[in-house]
């Protein structure tokens, strides 16, 4: 019985009807006609379930904490310091998780004050601020190709533009952002800031190099581009190297966003802006009528957190369990993908950014995957201009080796069957895209 297919079109026309029977349409605001559920959203109804192998949602692998020790510390908190922790707060977050936010961000090179700290509910939370105080409807902002899709859904939200900037094996390409800023400068256009994830990118899983990053600020610095430098995954090396970050560098120029949903738990909803101090006043602003002040029992557990436990070792456990995670993935992918594909191979995070051969269209092929009961995310969630339709983003951060394995086999059947079917009846040629020139499986 094809389960999946009808699922995912049930979801669609619910959507489909539920639009039609709107009573309210008519009083909406223009920008929420491009308020659109995510593809991921979409999947998860039944890449959730057990039976399916789920290579999409990029979901940390909580089963590495130590979670005996934090519900003590959590009802010590309750217990000791419950008045507080539980009470209102300030909009900018408590003192010692700011300070402790420096010591982590010191570790990439950051020399920040506590007082430059705004403390978020997430980091998407922190970027849906920074977009809402500089983008005004048409405004151009610049992202990567591809960028993360919760970036895009913001920058549509708030009716910017996107412009994509091409990336290589080396992440975001400085020739590339120099073109497109000279394109825009002669239609008279500055975007308002570049949107870049530099280390372990989502999904394309590349890292921008030590050298380009110097000319990425340079090339900004130049054309009066503000670098909103989103990092996650910067302390998940897998070979415990850190990057230098962006911000380090140009301090005047970068608004960093960070984030403790990668490095220890995503359901406290904790994250971070640093930011020059003008900027700084303005989320806090802007934080203030979102949502009045972040929560202060989540950050005094993060806060306990970090002085009572060693976190500098559990990331490390992270890097080791996701490496592990990695190395399944890529020894799968060569061992079972039919040739045409090539992925790249990521030295950190939680992502593998494969590419198709010519003729298929993944996002037509994710109904019949599902299936085949296997998950992943289509490349065109991660473009504002639908390309990516010969990409895949296969995530490794939770399934265990052995599941990661049984889902590429599963995969490998999909395409096999894709194949032959264009083999046979042929096929439009796919959009071109712009992205990631991946490795080919030999020189991964």
């Amino acid at each position: 019985m094809n389960r999946g297919q009808p699922a995912i079109q049930g979801y669609q026309a619910g959507r489909s009807r539920e639009r039609s029977r709107d009573p309210h349409l008519h009083r909406y605001a223009q920008r929420a006609a491009g308020m659109t559920a995510s593809e991921i959203r979409a999947l998860f109804a039944v890449a959730s379930r057990p039976e399916v192998v789920s290579l999409a949602g990029g979901m940390p692998y909580l089963p590495a904490l130590p979670m005996d020790s934090l519900a003590d510390d959590m009802a010590s908190l309750v217990a000791q310091d419950g008045m507080t922790a539980l009470q209102y707060g300030s909009a900018q977050g408590i003192p010692e998780l700011r300070e402790q936010i420096c010591e982590v961000m010191a570790l990439e090179g950051v020399c920040a004050h506590p007082d430059d700290v705004t403390v978020t509910v997430g980091s998407q939370s922190a970027l849906d601020l920074v977009t809402r105080i500089f983008c005004d409807p048409g405004d151009v902002v610049l992202a990567e190709a591809p960028s993360y899709v919760g970036a895009l859904g913001s920058f549509t939200a708030y009716q910017a533009q996107v412009v994509h900037v091409p990336m290589d094996d080396g992440g975001l390409v400085p020739d590339a952002l120099h073109d497109a800023l000279r394109r825009l400068a002669e239609q008279g256009r500055t975007p308002k800031f570049l949107y870049t994830i530099p280390n372990f990118h989502n999904p394309a899983g590349v890292t921008l190099t030590v050298s380009r990053r110097s000319e990425v600020l340079e090339i900004c610095a130049a054309h009066g581009v503000l670098v909103i430098e989103d990092n996650p995954y910067g302390l998940l090396g897998f070979d415990g190297q850190t990057y230098p970050a962006l911000r380090a560098s140009d301090p005047d120029n970068v608004v960093y966003l960070g984030s403790f949903s990668k490095t220890f738990a995503p359901g406290l909803r904790v994250g971070w802006a640093l930011a020059p101090h003008a900027v700084r006043e303005k989320l806090v602003l802007a934080a203030e009528s979102a949502t009045l002040c972040p929560p202060t029992f989540t950050q005094a557990v993060v806060s306990r957190y970090l002085a009572g436990h060693d976190w500098k070792s559990q990331v490390k456990t992270y890097q080791e369990a996701y490496r592990d995670r990695r190395d399944a993935m890529i020894s799968a992918l060569e061992q079972q993908l039919p040739s045409g594909c090539r992925w790249t191979r990521p030295d950190g995070g939680f992502f593998v950014w494969l590419s198709v051969p010519a003729g298929l269209d993944t996002k037509a092929m994710l109904p019949r995957a599902v299936t085949q009961r296997v998950a992943y995310v289509p490349g065109t969630a991660f473009y504002a201009d639908q390309a990516g339709s010969r990409q895949i983003r296969l995530s490794f951060c939770y399934p265990p080796p052995d599941r990661i394995k049984e889902g590429v086999r599963r995969l490998a059947g999909v395409l096999e069957g894709e194949l032959e079917l264009l083999a046979t009846f042929g096929s439009v040629s796919p959009r071109t895209v712009a992205g990631p020139q991946s490795p080919s499986p030999d020189t991964a």
